[in-house]
């Protein structure tokens, strides 16, 4: 918005590096300055705040009354700052944003219930589910149609994938692109979610993860830099990273509040869309590999839900003390501040060794 009636009179708008930090200090300022009255708020409509599970840690009781939806907070101050921020004339950008806003709400509603009714159980899984793959569906298409179209070297990207490590390899595999796209983005936004159980668990590995694939876009979306990685640029991509520095902001502001004790939870509003933008940036990018290594730490979160779920049903046995993965160290009696910090430095690691593998082809 702002981009669009300044950008000719202010040369340093068009340039995505001076809008990214922008829109990153536009996202963080929001939550800092909004979040206690909207906090404040919440917790007096929700009353009881999110329903604690039963079967869980004992220590979680504690903080019951704490409200949750603060997802909606994310969503908000990512929105403002990429439209003021972001070239609005970028297909990227609304196919990104259409993704986030879609999983948001698929979210907010399985929230929304769970306050009401005050139980563990908000929308079925299945209703989630195809919820998700619709919005994937749509999103894979429309990438794949944009770059095919030209938008995008070389030909027919849209429809391939790459692979770390090797460089000019792509594999075309026509329109099962679209269901590995699907299962990339759905995949990736579960994985968030199944992280988020902890106070300031998730949102520091997903600040993690969006700082560095701002970074991987904007070099597969320059050619100079592209050409000198060896990577396969992508025209347009770049302006993507404007969205990522956002919730890299949106994700510190809501630190702020979220960091233990935490005054707000943000529930799956938040968890869904932060893992489905994560997820559609990949897969724009052709980066569906990176992201697993980038993301390894949410991977091993959903795994371990896996693995759980169908031990349990094949031969009645549970292979971790509970799931998702850091359940199981609660269970284990290493204390909460112990396993987040944790869990952010595998974050910082696995980010790391993502990021070596632009290099190493």
């Amino acid at each position: 918005m702002l981009y669009e009636l300044f950008h000719q009179h202010f040369n340093l708008l068009n340039y995505i590096t001076f809008r990214t930090g922008l829109a990153l200090a536009t996202a963080v300022t929001i939550l800092l300055v909004f979040g206690q009255p909207v906090i404040d708020w919440m917790r007096v409509k929700q009353g009881r705040g999110q329903p604690i599970r039963k079967l869980g840690p004992e220590t979680h009781l504690a903080k019951q009354g704490t409200p949750t939806m603060g997802g909606a907070m994310i969503l908000a101050a990512v929105t403002i700052g990429t439209l003021l921020w972001a070239d609005l004339k970028n297909q990227y950008v609304w196919i990104v944003m259409f993704v986030m806003i879609g999983f948001g709400l698929i979210g907010f509603i399985d929230d929304y219930r769970k306050v009401k009714k005050q139980k563990e159980d908000g929308l079925s899984s299945k209703a989630r589910l195809i919820g998700e793959f619709i919005i994937a569906l749509i999103a894979c298409y429309f990438i794949a149609k944009y770059q095919n179209a030209g938008h995008g070297t070389p030909p027919d990207i849209g429809n391939s994938i790459a692979v770390p490590f090797f460089k000019n390899v792509l594999f075309n595999l026509g329109w099962f692109t679209l269901v590995f796209g699907m299962i990339v983005i759905v995949g990736f936004g579960n994985a968030v979610n199944f992280t988020d159980g902890l106070d300031g668990l998730a949102i520091m590995p997903v600040m993690i993860a969006s700082a560095t694939f701002g970074l991987i876009i904007y070099m597969v979306g320059n050619y100079k830099f592209s050409e000198y990685l060896q990577l396969h640029y992508i025209e347009h991509l770049g302006e993507v990273t404007v969205i990522m520095g956002a919730v890299l902001g949106a994700g510190l502001g809501f630190l702020w509040w979220n960091a233990p004790p935490a005054q707000i939870f943000m529930g799956d509003t938040g968890s869904l869309s932060l893992g489905g933008t994560l997820g559609v940036v990949a897969v724009a990018s052709k980066h569906e590999f990176v992201l697993a290594i980038v993301g390894f730490v949410f991977v091993m979160e959903l795994l371990s839900v896996v693995a759980q779920v169908t031990s349990f049903k094949l031969t009645g046995k549970r292979v971790l003390l509970m799931a998702p993965l850091h359940h199981h160290f609660e269970k284990l009696h290493w204390k909460e501040p112990t396993i987040v910090i944790r869990f952010w430095i595998m974050a910082t690691i696995f980010a790391l060794i993502g990021l070596a593998t632009l290099k190493l082809r």
